[in-house]
């Protein structure tokens, strides 16, 4: 047993580094911030679970693993030595900017670590809004879960939303819906009050610090419409877009809609194939409702058709690393066959370009993985 696995025996297994290895290169493809995976390596060890499985590691790459628990581990021992010993180095390998003083005033260590807090909330600000613009729930947002450079670490229990629920939960352990995908930036912006309060021990200037964390929201704000201005293929975000994106949400609840599929429809609708993205909704008559909405907006950008249905098929991802898929390609290597892996490696690095003879990857998933749940063992 190790202290450092919560007293377990510190070993991975096929089905859940199978899931990681995938997903990072999946994250990586749409765009958004991530470590990235270099290898899979088999082994015949065996592991205890809920049954005996096969062991297996993944070797995971990123600039850096330091993570917001790091300096929670130090502040909470009451060691600022270590604590900012860690701050420095992040600072000074990371962050140099934040060592830039005005007028070339001399070096100043307390304005460098509120300097580093300010962009670390406008780093992770962005990525929640890059997660909730693809659908994608983490599972388990704790500290330790959290990159400090502002990247998706930690691939456990996550999951790509197939029918959108607004409260959608991938973890099956998370059976109060903490992790929830409408929480997900506000459990973000609570993880960097934590570190926050773990950098209070190197700045004892409260105001300063709180002034950090309160471009959270706005920095969130912005980058969510752009992006999803985007996804509905809107030139610009106006404030009165808001109800437009809101019923679009409440209606795709409702329905339980593939969040995918609605909008990589939407270029399709707006070349004229409307019932490419009605058939996704049970109540067709109000989805057709919303998309003359939409429609009108658009006729407010008075933009080409071609060059929209374009753009919004570059930020509308075909291919996303649905559970089933992943489970799919766990099948096959417990087989000793990678081709399943090696297929979805291929279609998640370039998810937004439909690629002939792979249609079923774009399609709805199959009944059998509702049944799928996924846990921190996954």
């Amino acid at each position: 047993m190790t202290p450092y696995s919560r007293m377990g025996d510190g070993r991975a297994v096929l089905r859940s580094s199978v899931r990681e290895y995938l997903a990072s290169e999946a994250v990586h493809g749409l765009g958004v911030p991530t470590t990235r995976a270099l290898a899979l390596v088999v082994s015949d060890d065996p592991v205890m679970r809920e049954t005996v499985e096969t062991a297996a590691i993944v070797t995971r790459m990123s600039p850096s693993f330091v993570r917001f628990g790091s300096f929670e581990h130090w502040s909470s021992r009451r060691q600022p030595e270590p604590l900012k010993t860690l701050a420095d180095y992040v600072i000074d390998r990371y962050y140099p900017q934040c060592r830039e003083m005005p007028g070339g005033a001399p070096r100043d260590d307390g304005v460098a670590v509120l300097n580093l807090l300010r962009e670390v909330t406008r780093r992770t600000a962005r990525l929640m809004a890059d997660w909730q613009a693809v659908g994608f729930c983490h599972g388990v947002m704790n500290t330790d879960n959290m990159s400090i450079l502002g990247l998706t670490l930690d691939y456990g229990p996550y999951g790509f939303m197939d029918g959108f629920r607004l409260g959608h939960v991938c973890n099956h352990s998370d059976t109060e819906g903490r992790y929830s995908w409408n929480r997900q930036p506000s459990v973000a912006l609570w993880n960097l009050y934590r570190l926050g309060g773990s950098l209070h021990a190197l700045v004892p200037d409260v105001d300063g610090l709180r002034a950090a964390l309160d471009e959270f929201e706005p920095v969130f704000t912005r980058a969510f419409h752009e992006r999803m201005a985007a996804k509905l293929g809107l030139a610009a975000w106006q404030v009165e877009d808001e109800p437009l994106l809101d019923d679009l949400l409440k209606l795709m609840d409702a329905n339980q809609a593939d969040f995918t599929l609605s909008f990589r429809r939407l270029a399709d609708a707006l070349a004229g194939q409307r019932s490419a993205f009605e058939d996704l909704f049970i109540d067709r008559p109000a989805a057709g409702a919303w998309l003359d909405r939409l429609l009108a907006r658009h006729a407010q950008d008075a933009r080409p058709v071609p060059e929209v249905a374009a753009g919004m098929n570059r930020v509308n991802p075909l291919y996303v690393l649905r559970n089933h898929l992943a489970e799919e390609a766990i099948r096959a290597a417990k087989t000793g066959d990678a081709g399943e892996i090696d297929t979805l490696l291929k279609l998640l690095r370039n998810p937004y370009e439909a690629q002939p003879g792979y249609e079923r990857y774009a399609g709805l998933p199959p009944d059998w993985a509702g049944s799928i749940e996924v846990s921190c063992s996954s």
